[in-house]
């Protein structure tokens, strides 16, 4: 359906939508309850990564000089470098809840420093423990393999943890700039998607984890299938943070509610549904931002003018913790006056 930077939508059935996990060529033609299956998981694997992500964010030429099989090497060793850290983040929280509590969680200290006496000087100063470790031997056993199989579930483990990531650690400041933002790469995935071929040429030829597949027929084929439906984690993660930064803006109203963020969840579910309907309906590849941006922001800005807060939304401004600081010394400052 979409490919993570160019952010395109690709038809099932694609002949070529396989090359870039397995390898594998061909058309197949799926059954109904395959291809359901294929998009329905795709659907349900989008929303993870925003659901939680944006709950954890409350806390925080055509010459080539390398050949595609040289790119598409350096892009693997990359990515398998990041998605191992990107796991082992995202499994943290889920380690220290299943972690045995008999079993000793010792703390260690990684230290670089520069100069000696007064004038030393911290480089790198990180602290971990014993879950972190097993955390990043799990993700290591996964990058490996998706480094010798390139499977795509191991692709889908290492995309899910860069969705969540993303969506956790970008933060937008307000909603006006998230507005911008979603406005611009509107425009952006409509131009290259309906005006190039670039973006479906991208997606089927790198084999990097940018992009969430499911097969559309696992159920005739099981785990070796290879006729993929293709969701670019552009879709998830710029829609992602928007809808995190509307969650915090509930927070941040102080009564206890979610609406504006169950209203934009619901309506990334709205328009990523509809982008699954008109691009297998026309067997073309589709823009997911052209349904995901209207509706995202669309249907909280109409919320919020029906609730009067239409004002508040776009006054509301995240700050750093820094600058946050600073407003309650200067406010308590003020009081003392």
């Amino acid at each position: 359906m979409a490919d993570v930077e160019q952010n395109a939508a690709l038809p099932d059935g694609s002949s070529n939508a396989s090359d870039a996990v397995n390898g594998t060529a061909g058309r197949f033609v799926s059954s109904a309850e395959g291809t359901a299956l294929a998009y329905g998981s795709l659907l349900l694997m989008a929303l993870l990564p925003i659901f939680f992500g944006a709950l954890r964010s409350v806390g925080c030429s055509k010459t080539k000089i390398f050949s595609q099989e040289y790119i598409n090497l350096l892009l693997s060793m990359y990515f398998f470098v990041l998605g191992i850290l990107a796991l082992s983040h995202t499994m943290s929280p889920f380690m220290y809840r299943v972690f045995p509590a008999n079993l000793p969680n010792k703390q260690y200290q990684l230290l670089f420093t520069q100069g000696s006496g007064e004038s030393k000087e911290e480089i790198v100063n990180y602290e971990f423990d014993t879950k972190d470790l097993i955390c990043l031997g799990i993700s290591s056993v996964v990058g490996v393999w998706y480094i010798l199989k390139k499977h795509w579930i191991a692709n889908n483990l290492f995309g899910l943890a860069f969705a969540l990531n993303g969506v956790e650690l970008l933060h937008l400041n307000n909603v006006s700039t998230g507005c911008i933002l979603l406005g611009g790469l509107f425009v952006y995935d409509v131009f290259w998607v309906f005006g190039t071929n670039v973006m479906v040429t991208v997606a089927k030829s790198f084999e990097a984890p940018i992009k969430l597949v499911f097969p559309q027929d696992l159920l005739e084929k099981g785990l070796n299938a290879s006729n993929f439906a293709m969701l670019g984690l552009g879709d998830i993660v710029i829609p992602g943070i928007f809808i995190a930064l509307l969650l915090r803006f509930d927070v941040s109203l102080k009564k206890n509610t979610r609406t504006y963020f169950y209203t934009s969840f619901l309506a990334y579910i709205f328009g990523l549904g509809l982008t699954i309907f008109v691009m297998h309906t026309f067997k073309h590849a589709q823009p997911a931002l052209l349904y995901l941006v209207p509706a995202c922001v669309g249907f909280p800005v109409l919320l919020a003018l029906f609730k009067g807060e239409l004002t508040e939304m776009f006054r509301y401004e995240e700050s750093s913790p820094e600058e946050a600081s600073l407003k309650e010394e200067m406010t308590e400052s003020d009081k003392d006056k």
